[in-house]
């Protein structure tokens, strides 16, 4: 083999395994998102709450709901958490209420007394369900963490946001539906 040939071979594979994961990724979001825009969102399924009683989505009718699977142990969800807490502080419990899903990455962030300790450290006062069994994960045929949904006040899905990011149009579509 040529001096360097093998190299600029790896780099060319590489490059194309990058290329075709991106574009997968970037394929699979957007179908998660068509997937939802525009239909009823499924139920919460039974778990254990923190900051609240047991909501359903069906009795949050006429409010806006923000819906975000997450689990505490994700960097990228803890660093949506600065705009989760500003909305839940901004906005009005009689036309907008949020719900972390805690969907947990791996065995040891099922245990409840630490979901409910991270809670508590992080600061957040919005209610939180676990999701140990993954049910409503399952109902929304959930791929990553973090995702946002917003659902409008007749319960329908909106909005999804994937990831991290895009706060200041997540912000304006809140708006936009509390002001439907």
């Amino acid at each position: 083999m040529e001096k360097g040939k093998g190299t600029t071979e790896n780099g060319v594979v590489a490059s194309i395994i990058l290329l075709a994961t991106f574009l997968s990724f970037t394929g699979e979001t957007r179908s998660l998102e068509e997937e939802w825009i525009g239909k009823t969102a499924p139920e919460i399924a039974e778990g254990q709450w923190i900051n609240s009683a047991p909501l359903k989505l069906s009795e949050l009718r006429g409010k806006v709901v923000l819906l975000e699977f997450w689990t505490y142990g994700c960097y990228n969800c803890r660093n949506t958490l600065p705009f989760l807490k500003d909305w839940y502080r901004q906005f009005p419990r009689d036309t907008f209420e949020m719900i972390g899903v805690h969907s947990p990455e791996f065995e040891r962030e099922k245990i409840f007394r630490d979901v409910e300790r991270e809670t508590r450290k992080l600061g957040i006062e919005y209610p939180v369900v676990t999701d140990n069994e993954f049910s409503t994960w399952r109902s929304y045929n959930q791929r990553y963490w973090p995702v946002i949904y917003l659902i409008d006040k007749q319960g329908i899905i909106c909005y999804v946001q994937i990831g991290e990011g895009a706060y200041e149009r997540t912000e304006k579509e809140i708006r936009m539906l509390i002001d439907e």
